[in-house]
């Protein structure tokens, strides 16, 4: 069961540290033939230049990879545990017929000894926490995730609680209200996992303290107005005073309210987030 812990401020930074328990998760070992190395590239490009800042250090960790495309997978859940690159838990599958493990998303509410399959090309499909469908074959009103666009590889609803709501169908398209209260079309071929992602309580985490952003590769960030003026346009002036002009980035582009991309028309958004 998913509660938060919030800890007692013996020290300053555990004051308002809030903190998700991880009693529920399994501790296993990582599976290798699932698991890879990301080498941490600090922010740089091939050419060694920093074009993301504030990024660098973090503690050693692993990939999972994850079987998001799953057409013929059907296994039973050997644990829940927590994956350091995602904000929700995954769960660890294991296939009699393959006789092989997998990574899948872990839904709220799937535990250990489930039984989970894919239900793509079946007359009666059962309706199942983690179970994988097409939204030609939902009743409506269900909540998914992991929405996946036919012969894509994007998906939508990944993240820790986020869910898509399954609203209409018609002859082509399905409407599906998301997490951000946007409403979209997606054709009925897309395939798509039952059930809402677990680890909901993962935006109220608090860090606390300045370590513990280290640990998470995360560099301190310095304000525009602590520079000097020719390492920000906020920089230099007596004391504490003001730029003198709106908010911009360390290369003179406007940072507060002004678009950065164009926002192409898109016949499939039928009413935009809120």
């Amino acid at each position: 069961m998913e509660q938060l812990l919030k800890l007692s401020p013996t020290t300053s930074s555990q004051r308002f540290t809030c903190r998700v328990s991880k009693k529920h998760l399994t501790k296993t070992k990582i599976l290798k033939s699932k698991s890879c190395f990301l080498k941490n590239k600090a922010g740089r490009n091939n050419q060694g230049r920093i074009t993301v800042a504030r990024k660098g250090g973090g503690h050693k960790k692993r990939y999972r990879i994850i079987s998001y495309i799953r057409p013929s997978l059907a296994g039973i859940v050997e644990s829940i545990e927590y994956d350091p690159y995602r904000s929700t838990n995954i769960a660890r599958i294991f296939s009699e017929h393959t006789n092989e493990h997998h990574y899948i998303l872990s839904p709220n509410g799937l535990s250990v000894g489930h039984f989970i399959q894919s239900e793509l090309n079946t007359s009666e499909p059962n309706y199942k926490i983690g179970n994988l469908l097409y939204l030609k074959d939902l009743p409506l009103g269900v909540f998914v995730h992991n929405v996946f666009f036919p012969q894509k590889k994007t998906a939508i609803a990944r993240a820790a609680g986020c869910s898509a709501q399954l609203i209409s169908k018609d002859n082509r398209y399905a409407r599906l209200r998301l997490s951000s209260g946007e409403d979209r079309l997606f054709p009925l071929a897309s395939a798509v996992t039952l059930g809402i992602l677990s680890n909901k309580l993962h935006k109220h985490i608090v860090i606390g303290k300045a370590g513990r952003s280290r640990w998470l590769n995360r560099r301190p960030t310095v304000r525009g107005v602590a520079m000097n003026p020719i390492d920000h346009p906020h920089g230099g002036g007596q004391g504490k005073t003001g730029a003198g002009r709106p908010s911009v980035t360390p290369w003179g582009k406007l940072t507060k309210g002004q678009p950065t991309r164009k926002a192409l028309p898109n016949k499939l958004i039928i009413k935009k987030r809120n």
